[in-house]
């Protein structure tokens, strides 16, 4: 089997049943069902939603992105072997551990496939709650320019680069385009303070007033949970970002989940703890090829600067990438996720075929 062919590049050509337009992000696909299919499903399956929930089959890929582009290999490689898998294993992984511990629910309702999950439909937070044990990454930059105020939050004078913080933070920024809400910036993925939310509660989708210090708390609980786990197989949870939403139950009462993915090497940057403690940052998430991106090409800046889009968007398009650097994220990318779960990631020799044959033999999905 070549490599490449068990990459799963393009997920927006399955032959689900849906009559709405697939929506395809940077890594996964969402097929809207049909409220038809919603229904059935919900009934065959006993899902604990309102029977008139719409449902969604999510498709990750194994694309991967990086300061806002798609990047290719050579030899064909339109993504990494096995980071589809990883990243739903690892998900999957953390918000059972998340149930086991009494935390609140995610948007997923089943995995038919390791590529695969069935959602419900939620009215989505539009903030990226990020969490942030260690001062690295964005929030370094600004410190090392002198800034002190991140996010609201006062920084203390002689912090180091890569120390721990002396509490967990939250930092969150911008979900998507936010527009008319006054002291937040019209641009997605901007710093926010807490107070900016209070005062626009309602424009970033929260019910009630009393829903932010919940969804800080799901966030505080959910770092700490995860953060235990890694410690376990000596890993640091460094930082990460969640996505949060509101669900209705069966019995049609509201409230607030956990969405998107959890703990991810692709939302999280996770240090290996010896060598941490060695004075060495390993790194086992996407930063490490975040890394290699900016050691790779001779202007990081086209990187780094949002006003260099256009030429940023031409270097992903126009160059692929050596083999050994498509490998070696492989490589962390699968070892992080056999750390996690305790079980080998296996390979699909050829994950379309299976999934469309999963969907319509299992799941009634396919025509």
């Amino acid at each position: 089997m070549r490599l490449a062919d068990s990459i799963l590049a393009v997920n927006d050509d399955l032959p689900i049943r849906t009559n709405l337009p697939v929506h395809s992000g940077k890594v996964r696909s969402v097929y809207w069902l049909t409220e038809q299919d919603s229904r059935r499903l919900i009934e065959e399956k006993g899902y604990d939603v309102a029977i008139d929930s719409p449902l969604a089959i999510m498709v990750i890929s194994d694309r991967i992105s990086a300061f806002d582009c798609i990047w290719q290999g050579e030899n064909g490689l339109k993504g990494v072997p096995g980071k589809g898998a990883a990243l739903n294993a690892v998900s999957n992984h953390w918000f059972q551990l998340f149930k086991d511990n009494g935390l609140a629910d995610s948007h997923i309702l089943d995995i038919p496939h390791p590529f695969v999950w069935i959602v419900q439909k939620a009215k989505p937070i539009m903030i990226e709650a990020i969490a942030r044990g260690y001062i690295t990454g964005s929030m370094w930059r600004a410190y090392e320019k002198g800034e002190r105020d991140f996010c609201g939050i006062a920084l203390p004078e002689g912090l180091k680069k890569d120390q721990k913080l002396p509490e967990l933070l939250i930092t969150p920024s911008t979900k998507g385009i936010l527009k008319g809400l006054d002291g937040v910036p019209e641009a997605d993925d901007v710093n926010i303070t807490r107070a900016n939310i209070e005062e626009h509660f309602e424009g970033f989708n929260f019910s009630s007033t009393d829903d932010i210090a919940q969804y800080e708390k799901l966030l505080k609980e959910g770092f700490n949970v995860i953060s235990d786990a890694l410690a376990d197989v000596g890993q640091i949870f460094v930082d990460t970002k969640f996505e949060f939403g509101y669900v209705s139950d069966k019995a049609g009462n509201e409230k607030l989940i956990y969405m998107d993915e959890v703990g991810t090497p692709d939302s999280s940057r996770i240090w290996d703890e010896s060598e941490f403690n060695n004075g060495n940052i390993v790194e086992n998430s996407k930063e490490g090829f975040r890394q290699f991106l900016l050691n790779h090409f001779p202007d990081p800046d086209i990187l780094l600067n949002k006003e260099r889009m256009s030429e940023r968007s031409a270097l992903a398009r126009n160059n692929a990438l050596p083999v050994d650097a498509i490998i070696d994220i492989s490589n962390t990318y699968l070892g992080i996720a056999e750390k996690i779960t305790g079980r080998k990631i296996e390979l699909s020799q050829n994950p379309k075929e299976e999934i469309v044959e999963i969907l319509k033999t299992q799941y009634g999905l396919v025509d």
